[in-house]
């Protein structure tokens, strides 16, 4: 039953995370992306500075580790958001969410340059996958961008950032918990964007009502993007792995694309389809020797 519970809570991650940027759509139009992140990340800290209270998970930082808490806070949400937010803002749900599913793919560099891990060829391989699977996805049939300039360049932002940042969190997670990381490094980017609010949007967001819809996207954000997903994903992988669970990080750009195509109709056609799964299997492919790996461990 436990085992059941625990594939269960990976699909839920999987859900609240494809469904991110269906909310945040939502969300722009009332608010820019900059409230909107600022506002995400202020309930997600909200929520999880008493969570970690009460559940007695507060670690104490040490001082020597500042420097990597803000350091990858600037990364992933700082610049990260900036680059996602307002990236989908310029794009489709469908585009922005198969580019940010491409960061298992370029991590890999980083972890050949700065911790000596190997690429296979396999890895290779996944790699020239996913990019022609990104052709088919950001032209159409008349070999036209499906998205501004702008809001690719800015979705790259977003992949270049999450990538860099895994070298903080590498080595974060090796003294504390993700649990403590995500809480604080949420509250640290919330602290990033606060000059940026008050000077860019305070004004402007006085003046207006948001709807219900708008309030409860942005609750959506905080509490079960921001925050439930993170610890969802986390309960996954302390009992399946990491390998294994980031697997089920494949379903995000479907969910994604699927929700977009029956709520706010967007257009899913066939080419973009077969894009995403050749994408899909490229960021499979890319992960497969840690896959095997695992499955190795696992069997002995």
């Amino acid at each position: 039953m436990q085992k059941a519970y625990v594939h269960i809570a990976a699909i839920f991650s999987m859900i609240f995370w494809g469904f991110s940027f269906i909310l945040s759509k939502t969300v722009f139009e009332y608010y820019t992306p900059l409230t909107t992140i600022f506002f995400r990340l202020v309930i997600s800290s909200l929520f999880l500075l008493p969570l970690i209270k009460l559940t007695g998970q507060v670690e104490k930082i040490e001082r020597n580790d500042l420097g990597l808490f803000i350091g990858g806070a600037f990364f992933n949400p700082f610049l990260y958001f900036i680059g996602e937010n307002y990236g989908l803002n310029l794009a489709s749900v469908s585009v922005a969410a198969i580019i940010i599913a491409t960061i298992p793919v370029f991590t890999p560099f980083v972890a050949i340059k700065l911790f000596g891990e190997k690429l296979s060829v396999v890895n290779i391989f996944g790699l020239i996958i996913s990019f022609a699977g990104l052709i088919l996805i950001l032209f159409n049939r008349h070999f036209e961008l499906e998205a501004s300039p702008a809001g690719l360049a800015l979705l790259f932002l977003a992949v270049f950032s999450a990538v860099i940042y895994t070298v903080y969190i590498k080595k974060l997670t090796v003294k504390y918990k993700p649990i403590t990381i995500i809480t604080w490094q949420n509250l640290a980017g919330a602290i990033f964007f606060l000059p940026l609010f008050l000077v860019f949007d305070f004004k402007s967001v006085m003046q207006i009502e948001p709807s219900v819809i708008t309030i409860l996207s942005l609750v959506g954000l905080g509490i079960l993007c921001s925050s439930a997903a993170y610890i969802l994903f986390i309960y996954a992988i302390k009992h399946l792995g990491i390998s294994k669970s980031n697997l089920y990080t494949n379903l995000i750009p479907v969910i994604a694309s699927l929700a977009a195509f029956l709520i706010l109709k967007e257009d899913f056609t066939p080419l973009k389809a077969t894009g995403i799964v050749v994408v899909i299997i490229g960021v499979m492919l890319s992960q497969y020797d840690k896959t095997r790996k695992y499955m190795k461990r696992k069997k002995l």
